[in-house]
């Protein structure tokens, strides 16, 4: 998934169980897309420490984030709330869309997880950045991420600069 991409609109259970869009959560807002490994990777509680970090900001600049492993439901939903994350976190544990999106993590044959990705996408979806997070280093920075929003807010926003409006 690489920028200019159009991620589907994947349907998958949230961490409640309920059936819910990739669009739906989207909204008009820019948002994190965050395939990851699952809660059993220290890297991945590592990264979601830094975005839980970022939640506060990323409400009120009206940007999201959406969470997506291959764990089911009840298991991501103690993992959320472990974190005190307040997004969404979508279940694939059918592995319906991993194989589908070219995102398996193929080193690792015991959980068969997503390999750790982060994209950056606008409402229609289409991908604005695209970080790799096999090594943790290819993940983004909280600086990063801001930026990313930065810029896709100042695109979709007519009003960014009220004073040329």
């Amino acid at each position: 998934m690489q920028p200019l991409a159009t991620l589907p609109d994947l349907e998958l259970p949230d961490h409640l169980g309920h059936r819910r869009t990739l669009s739906e959560l989207v909204g008009g807002d820019p948002t994190l897309v965050h395939f990851f490994r699952g809660w059993w990777c220290p890297k991945e509680r590592q990264f979601f420490r830094r975005l839980v970090d970022l939640q506060d900001d990323a409400e009120v600049a009206y940007a999201r984030f959406v969470s997506i492993s291959v764990d089911p439901p009840e298991v991501q939903a103690a993992f959320r709330a472990g974190l005190d994350a307040r997004w969404t976190f979508l279940s694939d544990h059918g592995r319906r869309y991993v194989g589908a999106l070219d995102l398996q993590e193929k080193t690792d044959t015991v959980h068969d997880p997503y390999l750790p990705t982060c994209l950056v996408v606008s409402p229609d979806l289409v991908v604005h950045a695209s970080y790799n997070g096999y090594w943790y280093w290819g993940r983004p920075t909280m600086d990063e991420l801001r930026s990313d929003f930065r810029e896709l807010t100042r695109a979709l926003r007519p009003d960014w600069d009220p004073t040329t409006s």
